[in-house]
């Protein structure tokens, strides 16, 4: 512990190591992601399991969109259920009440979709129960499920049988041949540097001062564990991992901040292994971390400036330490701050809302450019994908070349799939908040007024809408109303870019490479990268500067 600490565990060497510990492994693990999918033998269960429940039978788009459909359907109606009843259900010794229908809907949307957006505390509102059986099963198949969609659409976009594989055996695969080793691994690494993991009911201590305290416990390593590693981002504890009990220490920190971008760093790589070039994944490699590191250097040297009221008093700090955890400091508070917006993991372990005004600006543009920076475990990916199809389209446009990528031609179908993802986020956005604010009394749901209160609301359905469940505080989300329409766009967020994505990758599956493709752009070149990154900052740009002015940079201006 002494040597980490020398090397500044809990300053920019932690911040460089997070990063290093986070890439350097995603080659290995992206071999690892295409054999498991692709070349694995089928273990003793899966023998047995496939002739009933037809595992060794390949699936075009349509079927095997309906069946992750009917998985996710499932899961929500149980954890509903789960949630309206768990003071009637075991491991409940706090004897918590049943949740509101409202509530109990935005969380098993909100789990079920991977977006993990929390309106309650988890301490004070579900029983073990509900945690480790509700949430806890969903964080495994909702991670799964992005991981299948994504490998869905890498086999479409390099096959040209029409078939995407097996949904049910992709699901499989993914929990209990990558998500469930690495959690387990990671739960015992939480557990020996001081996370609880205990069935024990809340308890009540005396402080110095004579006051009573309440103590929370619970199996707390083993579900933060997978909400790390499989980018969910769901709090243990109503503050997540700002809470010493979920994250304790600075080595604890530096675990949880590298599972955020293990898997989907290892999934832009597994990419390159299904296309059989390399190069294809090491561009989007670059553009994600360009984008990554010029959000994260911003997002530090604002929250190292001066703070003006501070100016003149006799402080040894004068940075933006206000909703900073303490025990790590501002640049590991804001480092996380960036990962966790970028890969789609919502997790905290620090207050967004009490960011600098530009240092808010960043998370908040990670999210609204659809959290493809790294992104979810799957879901970044195909969602990056989408913009490689827009630009690879664009780029034919200019040079009056048939669009291509990969060797197979970008047609109308797949721009319009394409476009219809990509509007998704705009409209869960811009046009979900609008009608917030028609039905409701703005002033009613956000504790600041002007700019920054409009930061709050914005950031709010930006999260609901990028399934990433990170929050702004100060946005009264726990209403009925609230609860119904981040359900809505959390349902958008994730499906509608599913159903296009499969759409898209049926579609491509039945192509053969058209002649001549030895003569389309290159799509790991430099200038292919360069290209991209403007067409990923002008979509974001055009759909949310108007809002963005009046919110965050306002904030700033004023």
């Amino acid at each position: 512990m002494s040597l980490l600490t020398d090397f500044s565990l809990d300053s920019l060497g932690g911040v460089a190591l997070i990063l290093l510990a986070s890439f350097a492994p995603a080659p290995l693990l992206g071999r690892w992601i295409h054999y498991l999918y692709e070349h694995k033998a089928p273990d003793a269960l899966e023998r047995k399991l496939a002739p009933v429940l037809g595992w060794h039978r390949p699936q075009p788009w349509r079927l095997y969109c309906r069946e992750l459909m009917l998985v996710n359907v499932l899961g929500a109606l149980v954890l509903f259920a789960m949630l309206i009843t768990q003071r009637y259900l075991a491991l409940n010794p706090n004897h918590i009440g049943n949740m509101t229908w409202d509530l109990a809907f935005n969380t098993a949307i909100s789990f079920v979709s991977n977006t993990n957006w929390q309106a309650y505390n988890g301490e004070d509102s579900l029983s073990y129960l509900s945690q480790m059986l509700g949430l806890g099963v969903q964080n495994f198949l909702s991670a799964a499920s992005g991981m299948a969609v994504a490998v869905a659409f890498y086999r479409g976009l390099t096959r040209h049988d029409g078939q995407m594989g097996n949904v049910l055996r992709d699901l499989y695969r993914g929990v209990v041949y990558l998500l469930l080793p690495l959690s387990a691994l990671m739960a015992i690494v939480l557990l020996a540097t001081g996370v609880v993991q205990n069935f024990h009911p809340t308890l009540m201590a005396t402080t110095l001062e004579g006051a009573q305290q309440a103590i929370p416990g619970g199996p707390a390593a083993s579900q933060i564990a997978i909400k790390q590693l499989g980018t969910n981002g769901g709090g243990f504890f109503g503050v997540n991992s700002a809470y010493p009990f979920e994250n304790p220490t600075l080595l604890s920190n530096l675990f949880e901040s590298i599972a955020i971008l293990l898997l989907p760093a290892g999934f832009v790589f597994a990419f390159g292994r299904y296309a059989r070039d390399a190069r294809q994944s090491l561009s989007l490699f670059i553009v994600m971390l360009v984008v990554l590191l010029a959000g994260l250097g911003a997002l530090l040297y604002s929250e190292h400036q001066s703070v003006s009221a501070l100016a003149g008093l006799d402080v040894s700090h004068n940075a933006h330490w206000e909703g900073k955890e303490s025990r790590f400091g501002i640049d590991l508070s804001a480092t996380w701050a960036a990962l966790t917006s970028a890969a789609s993991n919502g997790s905290v372990n620090a207050m967004h809302d009490s960011l600098s005004a530009l240092g808010g600006l960043i998370p908040l543009v990670n999210i609204l450019l659809g959290e493809v920076i790294f992104g979810g475990v799957g879901t970044g990916m195909y969602g990056m994908l989408l913009f490689v199809l827009l630009t690879v389209f664009l780029a034919g446009l200019m040079v009056g070349r048939t669009p291509a990528y990969l060797g197979k031609t970008i047609e109308v179908r797949e721009v319009q799939w394409t476009l219809v993802a990509l509007l998704t986020m705009p409209f869960g956005v811009l046009v979900l908040a609008a009608i917030t604010a028609l039905i409701t009394d703005p002033h009613t749901l956000v504790t600041n007024t002007g700019a920054h209160g409009l930061t709050e609301w914005l950031y709010a359905y930006a999260s609901a809408t990028g399934n990433n469940g990170s929050a702004f505080a100060g946005f009264a989300a726990n209403t009925p109303s609230q609860n119904i329409l981040l359900g809505i766009a959390m349902l958008l967020g994730r499906y509608i870019p599913i159903i296009a994505v499969l759409a898209i990758a049926g579609s491509l599956a039945t192509k053969a490479p058209r002649a001549g493709a030895e003569m389309d752009l290159p799509t790991h070149s430099p200038l292919f990268v360069v290209l991209l990154l403007v067409a990923l900052v002008l979509l974001g740009a055009l759909s949310f500067l108007p809002v963005l002015a009046l919110g965050p940079v306002a904030d700033a201006l004023s």
